[in-house]
């Protein structure tokens, strides 16, 4: 499998592009709606930390360990969120995609769909990833249905895995997709987004 290096994914609607500094402010106008650092399963940035989080997503891409994107409405380029590749294991053939939030207005929307399909078109079709693999809170319930929804396996639970913003420790849900159910999912994932409403 290549590494990700940075590049821009193009979806019509929505865009991603690499994660600068240059799209701080939009990064917390898009954190703002829906006040979402207040939720303690998530990792969204407060206001005053925006800018160390872009520092971090940096430095874990120089790393080797992260590609974080901004996610931008193609139209306007209004920042809607951000999301990334990361664990990345070239030699596995296998990362994962997280570290995914999205402004209150543009969730449940088609932005989430579009972004996942761009992401994981890009890590099977062209870096040639074998496994595309999620992980989320485990009481972060509307992360699992959404992981769900794109067609994603649940492998299990990591009890004991991560420590949360609050101090507490939290289990760890991980779901992943193989190159063989890829082209279903990818078809499914089409239709989602261009059937009738």
């Amino acid at each position: 499998m290549r590494k990700p290096e940075p590049c821009t994914l193009d979806g019509g609607t929505v865009r991603l592009v690499p994660l600068a500094l240059s799209h701080e402010e939009g990064l917390r106008a898009a954190a703002a709606d829906g006040e979402l650092w207040n939720i303690r399963v998530t990792s969204v940035p407060e206001p005053a930390q925006t800018r160390r989080y872009i520092e971090d997503a940096l430095r874990m891409h120089d790393e080797g360990k992260r590609l974080a994107f901004a996610v931008l409405d193609a139209a306007t380029g209004t920042v809607l969120g951000s999301t990334s590749y990361h664990d990345i294991l070239p030699e596995v053939h296998r990362l994962e995609i997280g570290y995914t939030w999205y402004a209150k207005r543009c969730q449940r929307t088609h932005v989430n769909t579009t972004c996942k399909l761009l992401m994981m078109a890009h890590a099977f079709d062209t870096l040639g990833a074998q496994v595309v693999g999620w992980r989320t809170d485990n009481y972060n319930f509307a992360s699992q249905k959404a992981i769900e929804r794109l067609g994603a396996r649940k492998d299990g639970v990591i009890r004991g895995h991560a420590m949360r913003r609050d101090g507490t420790i939290r289990d760890t849900v991980m779901y992943s997709l193989t190159a063989g159910e890829w082209p279903e999912v990818r078809a499914h994932l089409h239709y989602q987004l261009t059937r009738p409403r």
